[in-house]
Protein backbone atom coordinates (compact mmCIF):
# COMPACT_ATOMS: atom_id res chain seq x y z
CA UNK A 1 0.00 0.00 0.00
CA UNK A 2 1.19 3.51 -0.78
CA UNK A 3 0.73 6.30 1.74
CA UNK A 4 0.67 10.09 1.67
CA UNK A 5 1.07 12.16 4.82
CA UNK A 6 -1.61 14.20 6.50
CA UNK A 7 -0.95 17.71 7.78
CA UNK A 8 0.96 16.41 10.81
CA UNK A 9 3.07 13.84 9.01
CA UNK A 10 0.91 10.79 9.74
CA UNK A 11 0.81 8.28 6.85
CA UNK A 12 -2.65 7.89 5.30
CA UNK A 13 -3.32 5.09 2.83
CA UNK A 14 -4.01 6.50 -0.62
CA UNK A 15 -7.00 4.13 -0.77
CA UNK A 16 -9.65 4.88 1.83
CA UNK A 17 -12.61 2.70 2.76
CA UNK A 18 -15.98 4.38 2.16
CA UNK A 19 -18.21 2.54 4.59
CA UNK A 20 -21.47 4.01 3.28
CA UNK A 21 -21.81 1.12 0.83
CA UNK A 22 -21.60 -1.75 3.32
CA UNK A 23 -23.87 -4.54 2.06
CA UNK A 24 -27.44 -4.39 3.38
CA UNK A 25 -29.52 -7.49 4.13
CA UNK A 26 -33.07 -6.25 4.29
CA UNK A 27 -32.83 -2.97 6.19
CA UNK A 28 -29.75 -3.95 8.20
CA UNK A 29 -26.04 -3.99 7.44
CA UNK A 30 -24.54 -7.44 7.01
CA UNK A 31 -21.89 -6.89 9.69
CA UNK A 32 -20.23 -10.30 9.28
CA UNK A 33 -19.70 -9.74 5.55
CA UNK A 34 -18.55 -6.16 6.11
CA UNK A 35 -16.14 -7.34 8.79
CA UNK A 36 -14.44 -9.77 6.40
CA UNK A 37 -14.06 -7.04 3.81
CA UNK A 38 -12.78 -4.48 6.32
CA UNK A 39 -10.21 -6.88 7.73
CA UNK A 40 -9.03 -7.80 4.24
CA UNK A 41 -8.54 -4.09 3.55
CA UNK A 42 -6.66 -3.59 6.83
CA UNK A 43 -4.47 -6.57 6.03
CA UNK A 44 -3.62 -4.92 2.72
CA UNK A 45 -2.65 -1.66 4.39
CA UNK A 46 -5.83 0.45 4.23
CA UNK A 47 -5.98 2.65 7.34
CA UNK A 48 -8.59 5.35 6.56
CA UNK A 49 -12.27 4.51 7.15
CA UNK A 50 -15.00 7.03 6.32
CA UNK A 51 -18.54 7.05 7.72
CA UNK A 52 -21.14 9.64 8.81
CA UNK A 53 -23.94 10.26 11.27
CA UNK A 54 -26.67 10.00 8.64
CA UNK A 55 -25.50 6.77 6.94
CA UNK A 56 -28.09 4.30 8.33
CA UNK A 57 -26.50 1.93 10.83
CA UNK A 58 -23.06 2.71 9.43
CA UNK A 59 -21.24 4.16 12.42
CA UNK A 60 -22.55 1.42 14.69
CA UNK A 61 -21.48 -1.31 12.26
CA UNK A 62 -18.00 0.13 11.88
CA UNK A 63 -17.68 0.52 15.66
CA UNK A 64 -18.67 -3.11 16.18
CA UNK A 65 -16.19 -4.34 13.56
CA UNK A 66 -13.34 -2.26 14.95
CA UNK A 67 -13.96 -3.34 18.54
CA UNK A 68 -14.44 -7.05 17.80
CA UNK A 69 -11.26 -7.21 15.74
CA UNK A 70 -9.17 -5.02 18.06
CA UNK A 71 -7.97 -2.67 15.32
CA UNK A 72 -8.69 0.77 16.77
CA UNK A 73 -5.01 1.65 17.07
CA UNK A 74 -4.33 0.45 13.51
CA UNK A 75 -6.79 2.69 11.66
CA UNK A 76 -8.08 6.22 11.35
CA UNK A 77 -11.82 6.81 11.70
CA UNK A 78 -13.42 9.70 9.84
CA UNK A 79 -17.00 10.70 10.55
CA UNK A 80 -19.10 13.80 10.14
CA UNK A 81 -21.15 16.30 12.12
CA UNK A 82 -24.63 16.66 10.55
CA UNK A 83 -24.29 20.45 10.50
CA UNK A 84 -27.67 20.81 8.77
CA UNK A 85 -29.30 19.49 11.99
CA UNK A 86 -27.33 21.67 14.39
CA UNK A 87 -28.92 25.04 13.72
CA UNK A 88 -27.44 27.69 15.99
CA UNK A 89 -27.78 25.77 19.26
CA UNK A 90 -24.29 24.81 20.52
CA UNK A 91 -25.76 22.03 22.68
CA UNK A 92 -26.69 20.15 19.50
CA UNK A 93 -23.03 19.82 18.54
CA UNK A 94 -22.20 17.89 21.70
CA UNK A 95 -25.37 15.84 21.36
CA UNK A 96 -24.42 14.53 17.91
CA UNK A 97 -20.71 14.15 18.69
CA UNK A 98 -21.32 12.14 21.86
CA UNK A 99 -23.77 9.88 20.04
CA UNK A 100 -21.24 9.28 17.27
CA UNK A 101 -18.51 8.31 19.72
CA UNK A 102 -20.92 5.90 21.38
CA UNK A 103 -21.89 4.32 18.07
CA UNK A 104 -18.25 4.01 17.03
CA UNK A 105 -17.23 2.64 20.45
CA UNK A 106 -14.34 5.08 20.71
CA UNK A 107 -13.41 8.07 22.83
CA UNK A 108 -11.78 10.03 19.99
CA UNK A 109 -12.28 10.71 16.28
CA UNK A 110 -9.23 10.90 14.05
CA UNK A 111 -10.79 12.98 11.27
CA UNK A 112 -13.97 14.91 11.99
CA UNK A 113 -15.79 16.71 9.19
CA UNK A 114 -18.50 19.33 8.90
CA UNK A 115 -20.81 17.32 6.64
CA UNK A 116 -22.11 18.53 3.29
CA UNK A 117 -21.26 22.24 3.24
CA UNK A 118 -22.63 23.83 0.06
CA UNK A 119 -21.48 27.41 0.56
CA UNK A 120 -20.10 29.79 3.18
CA UNK A 121 -23.51 30.42 4.79
CA UNK A 122 -23.67 26.92 6.32
CA UNK A 123 -20.21 27.42 7.82
CA UNK A 124 -21.21 30.86 9.12
CA UNK A 125 -24.17 29.33 10.97
CA UNK A 126 -21.83 26.85 12.62
CA UNK A 127 -19.59 29.70 13.71
CA UNK A 128 -22.63 31.37 15.26
CA UNK A 129 -23.21 28.14 17.20
CA UNK A 130 -19.65 28.35 18.55
CA UNK A 131 -18.07 25.62 16.42
CA UNK A 132 -14.58 27.16 16.46
CA UNK A 133 -14.40 27.26 20.23
CA UNK A 134 -15.94 23.80 20.45
CA UNK A 135 -13.35 22.31 18.07
CA UNK A 136 -10.50 23.96 19.97
CA UNK A 137 -11.75 22.41 23.21
CA UNK A 138 -12.14 18.94 21.69
CA UNK A 139 -8.71 19.04 20.10
CA UNK A 140 -7.10 20.10 23.38
CA UNK A 141 -8.81 17.16 25.11
CA UNK A 142 -7.71 14.75 22.37
CA UNK A 143 -11.26 13.87 21.35
CA UNK A 144 -10.68 15.19 17.82
CA UNK A 145 -7.31 14.83 16.07
CA UNK A 146 -8.08 16.59 12.75
CA UNK A 147 -10.91 18.90 11.73
CA UNK A 148 -12.19 19.25 8.17
CA UNK A 149 -15.25 19.62 5.95
CA UNK A 150 -16.89 17.80 3.06
CA UNK A 151 -18.13 19.97 0.23
CA UNK A 152 -20.79 20.06 -2.48
CA UNK A 153 -21.03 23.40 -4.24
CA UNK A 154 -19.10 25.55 -6.69
CA UNK A 155 -15.42 26.45 -6.67
CA UNK A 156 -15.97 29.96 -5.35
CA UNK A 157 -17.87 28.68 -2.31
CA UNK A 158 -15.21 26.06 -1.64
CA UNK A 159 -12.43 28.63 -1.67
CA UNK A 160 -14.39 30.89 0.68
CA UNK A 161 -14.72 28.12 3.27
CA UNK A 162 -11.17 26.88 2.73
CA UNK A 163 -9.73 30.32 3.46
CA UNK A 164 -11.97 31.14 6.41
CA UNK A 165 -10.52 28.69 8.95
CA UNK A 166 -7.37 26.78 9.82
CA UNK A 167 -8.54 23.42 8.47
CA UNK A 168 -6.57 20.18 8.86
CA UNK A 169 -8.10 18.51 5.79
CA UNK A 170 -11.05 18.64 3.39
CA UNK A 171 -13.12 16.24 1.28
CA UNK A 172 -14.36 16.94 -2.24
CA UNK A 173 -16.11 15.18 -5.11
CA UNK A 174 -13.51 14.86 -7.85
CA UNK A 175 -12.90 12.62 -10.88
CA UNK A 176 -11.96 13.08 -14.51
CA UNK A 177 -15.50 14.13 -15.42
CA UNK A 178 -15.70 16.64 -12.55
CA UNK A 179 -12.35 18.31 -13.15
CA UNK A 180 -13.92 21.76 -13.59
CA UNK A 181 -17.08 21.34 -11.50
CA UNK A 182 -17.77 21.59 -7.76
CA UNK A 183 -14.46 22.33 -5.98
CA UNK A 184 -12.67 21.05 -9.07
CA UNK A 185 -8.99 21.01 -9.84
CA UNK A 186 -8.78 24.67 -8.81
CA UNK A 187 -10.02 23.77 -5.33
CA UNK A 188 -7.73 20.76 -5.13
CA UNK A 189 -4.66 22.83 -5.94
CA UNK A 190 -5.71 25.66 -3.63
CA UNK A 191 -5.99 23.27 -0.70
CA UNK A 192 -2.65 21.66 -1.53
CA UNK A 193 -1.01 25.09 -1.74
CA UNK A 194 -2.10 25.68 1.86
CA UNK A 195 -0.73 22.29 2.92
CA UNK A 196 -4.24 20.91 3.48
CA UNK A 197 -4.72 17.20 2.64
CA UNK A 198 -7.57 16.42 0.25
CA UNK A 199 -9.78 13.34 0.56
CA UNK A 200 -11.60 12.38 -2.65
CA UNK A 201 -15.19 11.12 -2.74
CA UNK A 202 -17.11 9.87 -5.79
CA UNK A 203 -13.91 9.01 -7.68
CA UNK A 204 -15.94 6.90 -10.11
CA UNK A 205 -19.16 8.94 -9.92
CA UNK A 206 -21.01 6.18 -8.08
CA UNK A 207 -19.91 3.57 -10.63
CA UNK A 208 -20.76 5.63 -13.72
CA UNK A 209 -17.08 5.73 -14.73
CA UNK A 210 -16.99 1.93 -14.55
CA UNK A 211 -20.16 1.30 -16.56
CA UNK A 212 -18.86 3.21 -19.59
CA UNK A 213 -20.42 3.48 -23.05
CA UNK A 214 -19.33 0.54 -25.21
CA UNK A 215 -16.92 2.57 -27.37
CA UNK A 216 -15.28 4.06 -24.28
CA UNK A 217 -15.03 0.64 -22.68
CA UNK A 218 -13.22 -0.67 -25.76
CA UNK A 219 -10.70 2.17 -25.48
CA UNK A 220 -9.88 1.04 -21.95
CA UNK A 221 -9.73 -2.62 -22.95
CA UNK A 222 -7.13 -1.74 -25.58
CA UNK A 223 -5.02 0.27 -23.13
CA UNK A 224 -2.45 -0.73 -20.50
CA UNK A 225 -4.98 -0.32 -17.70
CA UNK A 226 -6.78 -3.17 -15.99
CA UNK A 227 -10.31 -1.83 -16.46
CA UNK A 228 -12.14 1.49 -16.07
CA UNK A 229 -12.02 1.49 -12.26
CA UNK A 230 -8.25 1.27 -12.15
CA UNK A 231 -7.96 4.01 -14.77
CA UNK A 232 -10.23 6.31 -12.74
CA UNK A 233 -8.33 5.71 -9.52
CA UNK A 234 -4.89 5.99 -11.11
CA UNK A 235 -5.88 9.30 -12.77
CA UNK A 236 -6.51 10.63 -9.28
CA UNK A 237 -3.42 9.13 -7.67
CA UNK A 238 -1.35 10.54 -10.52
CA UNK A 239 -1.95 13.94 -8.90
CA UNK A 240 0.30 14.53 -5.87
CA UNK A 241 -2.26 16.94 -4.41
CA UNK A 242 -4.64 14.00 -3.80
CA UNK A 243 -4.07 12.49 -0.36
CA UNK A 244 -6.63 9.67 -0.18
CA UNK A 245 -9.30 8.32 -2.53
CA UNK A 246 -12.42 6.79 -0.98
CA UNK A 247 -13.96 3.66 -2.45
CA UNK A 248 -17.27 2.18 -1.34
CA UNK A 249 -16.00 -1.40 -1.33
CA UNK A 250 -18.57 -4.13 -0.67
CA UNK A 251 -16.93 -7.31 -1.92
CA UNK A 252 -13.63 -9.02 -1.19
CA UNK A 253 -12.84 -9.00 -4.90
CA UNK A 254 -13.28 -5.23 -5.02
CA UNK A 255 -11.08 -4.77 -1.95
CA UNK A 256 -8.34 -6.97 -3.42
CA UNK A 257 -8.40 -5.28 -6.82
CA UNK A 258 -8.45 -1.73 -5.44
CA UNK A 259 -5.62 -2.50 -3.03
CA UNK A 260 -3.59 -3.93 -5.92
CA UNK A 261 -4.08 -0.68 -7.85
CA UNK A 262 -3.19 1.44 -4.82
CA UNK A 263 -0.03 -0.59 -4.29
CA UNK A 264 1.15 0.17 -7.84
CA UNK A 265 0.06 3.80 -8.16
CA UNK A 266 2.57 6.64 -8.25
CA UNK A 267 2.18 10.38 -8.66
CA UNK A 268 3.27 11.59 -12.09
CA UNK A 269 3.04 8.16 -13.73
CA UNK A 270 0.62 9.16 -16.49
CA UNK A 271 2.03 9.45 -20.00
CA UNK A 272 0.79 11.59 -22.85
CA UNK A 273 -1.04 8.55 -24.18
CA UNK A 274 -2.82 8.09 -20.85
CA UNK A 275 -4.08 11.67 -20.87
CA UNK A 276 -5.18 11.26 -24.49
CA UNK A 277 -7.09 8.13 -23.46
CA UNK A 278 -8.93 10.07 -20.74
CA UNK A 279 -9.90 12.78 -23.23
CA UNK A 280 -11.18 10.21 -25.72
CA UNK A 281 -13.27 8.55 -23.00
CA UNK A 282 -14.70 11.89 -21.99
CA UNK A 283 -15.61 12.55 -25.62
CA UNK A 284 -17.51 9.25 -25.78
CA UNK A 285 -19.35 10.03 -22.55
CA UNK A 286 -20.17 13.55 -23.73
CA UNK A 287 -21.74 12.25 -26.93
CA UNK A 288 -24.85 11.68 -24.82
CA UNK A 289 -24.89 15.32 -23.67
CA UNK A 290 -27.75 17.67 -24.45
CA UNK A 291 -25.77 20.93 -24.30
CA UNK A 292 -22.24 21.22 -25.67
CA UNK A 293 -20.97 23.17 -22.66
CA UNK A 294 -17.27 22.69 -21.85
CA UNK A 295 -17.44 24.50 -18.50
CA UNK A 296 -15.09 27.24 -19.71
CA UNK A 297 -17.15 29.86 -17.79
CA UNK A 298 -16.80 32.59 -20.43
CA UNK A 299 -20.53 33.12 -19.91
CA UNK A 300 -19.97 34.01 -16.26
CA UNK A 301 -20.73 35.90 -14.16
CA UNK A 302 -24.42 36.09 -14.98
CA UNK A 303 -25.92 39.46 -13.94
CA UNK A 304 -28.83 37.60 -12.35
CA UNK A 305 -26.63 35.03 -10.59
CA UNK A 306 -27.60 32.01 -12.72
CA UNK A 307 -25.06 29.19 -12.49
CA UNK A 308 -25.02 28.56 -16.23
CA UNK A 309 -22.25 25.94 -16.53
CA UNK A 310 -23.41 24.21 -13.35
CA UNK A 311 -26.96 23.95 -14.67
CA UNK A 312 -25.80 22.52 -18.00
CA UNK A 313 -23.50 20.03 -16.26
CA UNK A 314 -26.41 18.66 -14.21
CA UNK A 315 -28.72 18.69 -17.23
CA UNK A 316 -26.19 16.70 -19.25
CA UNK A 317 -25.75 14.21 -16.43
CA UNK A 318 -29.47 13.46 -16.61
CA UNK A 319 -28.82 11.90 -20.01
CA UNK A 320 -25.34 10.48 -19.55
CA UNK A 321 -25.88 9.06 -16.05
CA UNK A 322 -29.63 9.04 -15.43
CA UNK A 323 -32.32 11.58 -14.57
CA UNK A 324 -32.08 11.01 -10.84
CA UNK A 325 -28.30 11.51 -10.82
CA UNK A 326 -28.51 14.81 -12.67
CA UNK A 327 -31.34 16.13 -10.55
CA UNK A 328 -29.67 15.09 -7.30
CA UNK A 329 -26.48 16.84 -8.35
CA UNK A 330 -28.49 19.96 -9.22
CA UNK A 331 -30.10 19.98 -5.79
CA UNK A 332 -26.79 19.48 -3.98
CA UNK A 333 -24.58 21.86 -5.91
CA UNK A 334 -27.01 24.61 -6.91
CA UNK A 335 -30.52 24.53 -5.43
CA UNK A 336 -29.47 24.21 -1.78
CA UNK A 337 -27.02 27.10 -1.80
CA UNK A 338 -27.90 30.16 0.25
CA UNK A 339 -28.27 32.21 -2.95
CA UNK A 340 -29.02 29.51 -5.53
CA UNK A 341 -28.09 30.10 -9.16
CA UNK A 342 -31.37 28.72 -10.49
CA UNK A 343 -31.92 28.87 -14.27
CA UNK A 344 -35.36 30.35 -13.63
CA UNK A 345 -33.61 33.62 -12.69
CA UNK A 346 -32.63 34.16 -16.34
CA UNK A 347 -34.17 37.34 -17.82
CA UNK A 348 -32.88 36.66 -21.35
CA UNK A 349 -30.51 39.64 -21.39
CA UNK A 350 -28.24 37.76 -23.80
CA UNK A 351 -24.92 38.78 -22.26
CA UNK A 352 -23.86 35.15 -21.86
CA UNK A 353 -24.50 34.21 -25.48
CA UNK A 354 -22.21 37.01 -26.72
CA UNK A 355 -19.27 35.43 -24.88
CA UNK A 356 -19.91 31.70 -25.43
CA UNK A 357 -17.11 30.21 -27.61
CA UNK A 358 -19.35 27.20 -28.38
CA UNK A 359 -22.15 29.46 -29.72
CA UNK A 360 -24.65 27.73 -27.45
CA UNK A 361 -28.20 29.07 -27.45
CA UNK A 362 -27.92 29.54 -23.70
CA UNK A 363 -31.26 31.25 -23.07
CA UNK A 364 -33.26 28.53 -24.80
CA UNK A 365 -31.15 25.77 -23.27
CA UNK A 366 -31.55 27.16 -19.75
CA UNK A 367 -35.34 27.01 -20.11
CA UNK A 368 -35.15 23.41 -21.29
CA UNK A 369 -32.75 22.49 -18.49
CA UNK A 370 -34.91 24.12 -15.84
CA UNK A 371 -37.98 22.23 -17.00
CA UNK A 372 -36.08 18.92 -16.95
CA UNK A 373 -34.19 19.46 -13.71
CA UNK A 374 -37.10 20.84 -11.70
CA UNK A 375 -40.38 19.01 -12.34
CA UNK A 376 -43.05 20.04 -9.87
CA UNK A 377 -42.24 17.33 -7.34
CA UNK A 378 -38.54 18.31 -7.33
CA UNK A 379 -39.52 21.94 -6.80
CA UNK A 380 -41.44 20.83 -3.73
CA UNK A 381 -38.51 18.73 -2.52
CA UNK A 382 -36.13 21.66 -3.00
CA UNK A 383 -38.41 23.96 -1.03
CA UNK A 384 -38.56 21.50 1.87
CA UNK A 385 -34.83 20.85 1.66
CA UNK A 386 -34.00 24.55 1.82
CA UNK A 387 -36.12 24.97 4.96
CA UNK A 388 -34.46 21.92 6.53
CA UNK A 389 -30.85 22.74 5.67
CA UNK A 390 -30.80 26.54 5.46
Amino acid sequence: MNYRNDRYGNPVSILGYGCMRFTMTGNKIDVDKASREVMLAVGNGVNYFDTAYLYPGNEAALGQIVEQNGIRDKIYIATKLPQYLVGTNPKNIDKFFDEEKKRLRTDYIDYYLMHHLTDISAWNRLKTAGIREWVQDKKQKGEIRNIGFSYHGDTEGFLSILNDYDWDFCQIQYNYMDETSQAGVAGLKAAAAKGIPVIIMEPLRGGKLVDLPSDAKKLVDDSRWNGPAELGFRWLWNQPEVTCVLSGMNSEQMVTENCRSANLAQAGEFTGEDFELIEKIKEEILKTTKVNCTGCRYCMPCPQGVDIPGTFRCYNHMFSEGKRTGRTEFIQSIALQDNPGLPSKCIACGKCEKHCPQSIEIIRSLKEADKALRPWYYKAAIKIGRKFIL
